[in-house]
């Protein structure tokens, strides 16, 4: 099996670019993405128990390996929710998964988006990881629109070993997170 087009990039490119922009005395340093989870919270499945079924197989799609469905822990009367109650899916990409799934991500999803400007930066969590909401499924190419049931929503968490916010955002960055480009504010007339 070929090496993930991304990872070539990562260990050609990206490595030696992060090393002379932050200094670090070893490569070792470098900080590097550690896995990818992705989690589809469905709120509405008590309603709709094929909500679950749906969402596993976009899912399946969508990550290439099986997702596995997430349990309520506790009862909360407000949300009409029991213990034990499907709520969820989620998956855990690691390797050239991982890679491959980064590499649809932000050269042909994120793209397809309407109206789409670029991500958040500010979506970093203060330790060098990246959380991405998106708000629905049908970006993927893998998702056929006409099969789905409803637009669902997900949440893409990209872990590294980065020790804080710039040296992520700049690995993000340099292998072509389409960063929101700030424009400058207007002057007040």
């Amino acid at each position: 099996m070929s090496t993930p087009r991304l990872k070539e990039v990562y260990n050609s490119e990206v490595k030696m670019k992060l090393h002379e922009q932050f200094g670090f005395k070893s490569t070792m340093q470098v900080p590097q993405i550690t896995k990818v989870t992705i989690n589809m919270g469905l709120g509405r499945a008590n309603q709709n128990p094929k909500m679950i079924q749906s969402a596993v197989e976009e899912l399946r799609a969508i990550a290439g390996q099986a997702p596995v469905v997430c349990l309520a822990t506790k009862d909360i009367a407000g949300f009409k929710l029991r213990k034990g109650q499907k709520i969820g899916v989620m998956v855990t990409l690691r390797r050239d998964r991982m890679w491959e799934f980064l590499d649809r991500l932000i050269n042909i999803a994120l793209p397809r988006v309407r109206d789409f400007r670029g991500v958040s930066d500010k979506a970093f969590d203060g330790r060098g990881n990246y959380t991405l909401g998106v708000k629905e499924q049908i970006m993927f190419p893998e998702i056929e629109y006409d099969k789905i049931d409803s637009v669902k929503g997900m949440n893409i968490s990209i872990v590294t070993t980065a020790k804080n916010d710039a040296e992520a955002k700049a690995l993000l960055d340099l292998l072509g997170m389409p960063f929101r480009k700030h424009s400058t504010p207007k002057a007040a007339a």
